[in-house]
């Protein structure tokens, strides 16, 4: 009997354990695939991300799988492209974008490191139940485990959240396609994100000193997408001049690769003997980018959820309770604002934002500081006051 069995061991399922385990707990963590190993997923960790990453202590193992430290960005709404730079915060860079299998990996060793038993090649088939609760999982060869909570880290299509007939609080259809690959010989920028015509693009430097371009599109469009895919991509890279003159002066070193299957939901994350966390418990558009950076934060309030309930300190119910709660407002505002922007409005976003961004262009400072605070590295309401937003205009207009 284990504390807690984890389906799923990639990053919110990895961190989960790695958690649990450093609180003392016995956890199982068990996974259909084997690591290192790709999946065909963003994989750009910005926000509070990074700092997560840090204070567990593995921030400098993902970059030292020779993932880069992102800096700087330009964001280009269709008005003009606002670059920052030096955007990191005691040591702790603005972003970066490890390929999955190195990411995921680092996690998976540092739960093992902390006591977590590794099953990979484990395929749960069914759950053993007990007094209509979850009590532990079934494999496909017949092993069974029996643990005190059951956590489904295995994604938007989670078989747990299925099983357990997840209640969905919130929910939106799917709005983009996406596509995307990566190219050597192409320099990167920073993080870049660009809007044109009902187009988003990302690019960001990740491993091998390669460029990722992602593209996306309305989800009404896909059928004209798949037509000729590496059309599309180029053409959406063209409406960007400088992307595309480097991009096009590159090579791509890898496969196109697509998503389209991209509902928006939020379900209820925990019942009687079983929990969620990551994709399975709540699924965005990746217009924000915001899934990676999520999944660390809500393996951080669950594994605190969890060692309440595990140590007796709180009815596990409770505790819990306590774990929607906050996830729940941390996600929401921006579960919300991530839909509304994923419909690629001709201007997204708030409208008081392209006068702050035409205020701030060719002020450095005050640029730096706008991105410190939008990505929560620096307290937003110290930027944002009343006070200093005029100081910035009144800049501008001298």
């Amino acid at each position: 009997m284990y504390d807690a069995i984890v389906i799923g061991a990639r990053c919110a399922g990895a961190a989960t354990a790695m958690l649990l385990a450093r609180k003392g707990h016995s956890v199982l963590l068990v996974d259909r695939a084997t690591f290192p190993s790709e999946i065909p997923h963003g994989h750009f960790v910005h926000r509070h991300g990074p700092q997560r990453l840090a204070d567990w202590g593995v921030l400098d193992a993902v970059l030292a799988t020779g993932c880069p430290a992102v800096t700087s960005t330009i964001t280009d709404f269709g008005d003009f492209p606002l670059e920052g730079t030096g955007i990191e915060a005691d040591g702790v860079p603005l972003g970066l974008g490890p390929r999955r299998a190195q990411l995921d990996k680092v996690l998976i060793d540092a739960a093992v490191a902390a006591g977590a038993e590794l099953r990979e090649g484990f395929a749960v088939d069914d759950y053993l139940t007990a007094d209509g609760a979850i009590g532990g999982v079934v494999g496909r060869g017949g092993d069974r485990e029996r643990a005190r909570i059951v956590v489904g880290a295995d994604g938007r299509n989670s078989g747990l959240a299925r099983r357990v007939a997840a209640p969905v609080a919130e929910q939106s259809p799917t709005l983009t396609c996406w596509y995307w690959s990566y190219w050597t010989g192409a320099p990167a920028r920073g993080l870049e994100l660009y809007l044109r015509e009902r187009r988003v693009i990302f690019a960001f430097p990740t491993h091998a000193g390669m460029l990722a371009v992602f593209v996306g599109a309305p989800i009404g469009e896909l059928a004209a997408a798949r037509a000729d895919i590496e059309a599309h991509v180029l053409a959406t890279v063209d409406a960007v001049p400088d992307l595309s003159e480097r991009v096009r002066a590159g090579e791509r070193a890898e496969r196109l690769l697509g998503a389209a299957q991209l509902p928006n939901f939020v379900r209820k994350p925990y019942g009687p003997g079983w929990a969620l966390v990551g994709d399975a418990g709540c699924h965005k558009d990746p217009f924000l980018a915001l899934g990676i950076c999520d999944a660390l934060r809500d393996a951080e309030l669950l594994a605190g959820a969890l060692d309440e309930g595990l140590s007796g300190r709180a009815p596990m119910d409770s505790a819990l309770g306590g774990y929607e709660r906050a996830r729940n407002a941390a996600t929401l505002p921006e579960f919300h604002s991530n839909v509304e922007m994923a419909r690629l409005a001709p201007r997204p976003g708030p409208p008081e934002q392209y006068p702050l961004r035409a205020a701030l262009r060719g002020n450095a400072e005050d640029t730096r500081g706008f991105y410190l605070a939008i990505q929560g590295m620096a307290d937003p309401a110290r930027f944002f006051d009343p006070a200093n937003l005029r100081r910035i205009f009144a800049a501008a207009a001298a």
